[in-house]
């Protein structure tokens, strides 16, 4: 009988999102297939690194070569499943530690996270391949905020929002002058760099897909309508506090125009594992959000319902993902 891979389902992290996280950790692992491999969970929180049977810690993870003692057994994980939001699973940082221990995981690689990560310098990269998005102002923590001018250049109302962190923390649409000083300080609190944007009226599409294989799955397209004035972490996590609609009611043309620029800003980034894409349309164009490189997991997420909506299973998807990681590490 042939050992089954010790996969680390890593969760937690030292963002905002550390919920978020725990809840997408738990939904990846319930999917992992037993048969074909042996899971466990990773919680991690600063320099604290526990194996989870549970709500239980059963044992602290050994950083030198990422293993962990049971028993007197000592396990080895070969296979890193980043759960994590924010950092440091989604910038890099995680990346570069299993790249120097060689050890595959499911996401982007160190360059591609980081890039994406930092929405100013994505959007400044992706802007050059000419992917239309909203104007922005970047401010660095603790500089001068000349408010009048920011609003001559990008109007009212304005979205701000950290300019490295994820799950909508510290975003603020801003509609008067007097509120703009308040919301870079909101966001300086989630990053040291805060990003003011231009508001696009529109609806809001996102789009998940995994190159595999060499083969690229572009899962369907989800439309969002947040109850609340957009979509802020309230309405990404409490039921029923935005309407989703997988597959998206686009025209034809509209519907794979998403799915192929999704595709295109996937292959620019260098993008690996699964991936979402957020967009918003207005006048039958897509302006460009953001990529998220560890997408949310849990089980109301948009990279789940999109897979259920294709007759897939988040099982099936998982499985496919480490086997060609696991396949292709040399």
């Amino acid at each position: 009988m042939t050992k089954k891979p010790n996969i680390a389902v890593i969760a937690g992290g030292d963002s905002s999102e550390f919920v978020v996280s725990v809840k997408s950790g738990a939904n990846v692992l319930a999917a992992i297939d037993t048969q074909k491999f042996k899971p466990w969970l990773v919680q991690m929180r600063g320099n604290e690194w526990f194996v989870l049977q549970g709500e239980k810690q059963i044992a602290a993870v050994d950083k030198s070569d990422f293993s962990f003692s049971l028993n007197n057994e000592k396990i080895q994980f070969e296979f890193a499943y980043i759960t994590i939001h924010g950092t440091p699973g989604e910038d890099g940082i995680l990346q570069g530690f299993f790249d120097l221990l060689n050890i595959p995981y499911s996401t982007s690689n160190v360059h591609s996270s980081s890039l994406t990560f930092n929405k100013w310098f994505c959007n400044n990269y992706l802007k050059s391949f000419g992917i239309k998005m909203a104007r922005s102002v970047k401010i660095n923590k603790g500089g001068n905020v000349n408010s009048s001018e920011i609003i001559k250049k990008l109007g009212l109302p304005l979205f701000v929002k950290p300019n490295a962190g994820g799950s909508s923390f510290g975003i603020t649409k801003v509609k008067n002058e007097n509120d703009l000083l308040p919301a870079i300080e909101s966001a300086w609190k989630e990053s040291n760099e805060a990003l003011v944007e231009e508001f696009i009226a529109g609806t809001e599409f996102t789009c998940g897909l995994v190159k595999i294989g060499g083969k690229k799955i572009i899962f369907p397209v989800t439309e969002v309508i947040p109850k609340n004035e957009f979509f802020d972490f309230e309405a990404k996590y409490t039921p029923g506090a935005t309407d989703e609609i997988t597959p998206a009611r686009l025209p034809e043309d509209l519907y794979e125009q998403c799915q192929q620029l999704s595709s295109e800003i996937y292959d620019l980034c260098q993008c690996s594992g699964i991936v979402r894409i957020d967009f918003i349309l207005k006048n039958k164009e897509f302006y460009f959000l953001e990529v998220n490189t560890t997408p949310g997991m849990t089980s109301t997420s948009f990279i789940p319902q999109q897979i259920n909506a294709m007759g897939l299973s988040l099982t099936e998807i998982i499985t496919k993902v480490i086997e060609d990681k696991l396949d292709t590490h040399q």
